[in-house]
């Protein structure tokens, strides 16, 4: 029983690493290319458009990755793949 109550502890804060992990790398990624999206308007001015919609690709493409990220977690977090190996094999 206290195996089970420790790999669920351990879930626990890989979970929450996780979590922190993916807004922090988010954070960062969005802050970089938001000055670059800056940068890029200030010195062509007239490719604003173009670098805009590029601009929300990559945003896009920068949240999918944290998403997939909690998406594991969530899994991890109810569904846990770790327990079924201290749980005993019924019939053996």
């Amino acid at each position: 029983m206290e195996g089970i109550a420790q790999v669920q502890a351990m879930t626990a804060i890989a979970v929450g690493l996780i979590f922190g992990m993916g807004a922090l790398g988010t954070a960062i990624g969005f802050g970089i290319l938001g000055g670059r999206f800056l940068e890029g308007m200030a010195r062509q001015p007239e490719l604003a458009p173009a670098l805009l919609v590029r601009m929300f690709i990559v945003a896009g493409l920068l949240d999918a990755v944290s998403m997939i990220g909690i998406g594991f977690a969530l899994f991890f977090m109810f569904a846990n793949p770790f327990l079924t190996a201290l749980r005993p094999v019924i019939g053996h």
